[in-house]
């Protein structure tokens, strides 16, 4: 027990460096301090459980694979698109099966079975938090546009590409037209 405590500590110090690691993709579209992997799987989760009410699925089932949807990328890093044309990487679940060897195994089968999960897309909750990853993605490419980066428009076509769920094409078009802060106007107007 004392081994699979110790693998397990050793597991949430590696999931932290999901708050180090930035998302490579930004760098190449000239974001000098883009989002790092834990920003983006933290409103991936949020925005996977507002798909999945919406849809009529699990939302606390669609925001816990999304949380570790990402996890993998400790191991191989977040490589761009561009990058992923050159090279062969590990399926994710080949990587979070090396991870949660040696844990405890109700953890290693909560995780590995998100994961496969996730990867399979074999319930619609799986394909929520897949769509949540996409309009995550484009909502942050929109907020990056309006910081003065021009260079995002591929990642907000291949987003919107990558859709599947009717909810979450009915929030990519809200997205694509308001701005970021029009809430706070809102807000700040009684709205």
């Amino acid at each position: 027990m004392a081994e699979e405590l110790a693998r397990l500590t050793g597991l949430l110090y590696e999931i932290g460096l999901l708050k180090r690691y930035k998302r490579t993709g930004w760098l190449v579209a000239g974001v000098r301090d883009p989002e790092s992997i834990a920003d983006h799987s933290f409103r991936t989760a949020i925005i996977a459980s507002v798909i999945a009410a919406l849809e009529g699925g699990n939302p606390e089932r669609a925001a816990f694979m999304s949380l570790f949807h990402d996890t993998q990328e400790t191991r191989v890093t977040d490589i761009p698109y561009v990058g992923k044309r050159y090279l062969t990487a590990a399926q994710n679940e080949e990587v979070t099966a090396d991870q949660v060897r040696g844990l405890p195994e109700s953890v290693a089968e909560m995780l590995g079975g998100a994961v496969g999960e996730y990867e399979g897309q074999t319930s619609l909750e799986a394909l929520c938090a897949r769509d949540a990853d996409k309009l995550e993605c484009l909502m942050q490419a929109v907020e990056y546009r309006e910081q003065g980066h021009q260079n995002v428009q591929p990642w907000i076509d291949s987003s919107l590409a990558a859709l599947r769920t009717a909810s979450a094409k009915r929030l990519a078009d809200e997205v694509l037209s308001t701005g970021s802060l029009e809430w706070m106007v809102r807000v700040l107007n009684g709205d």
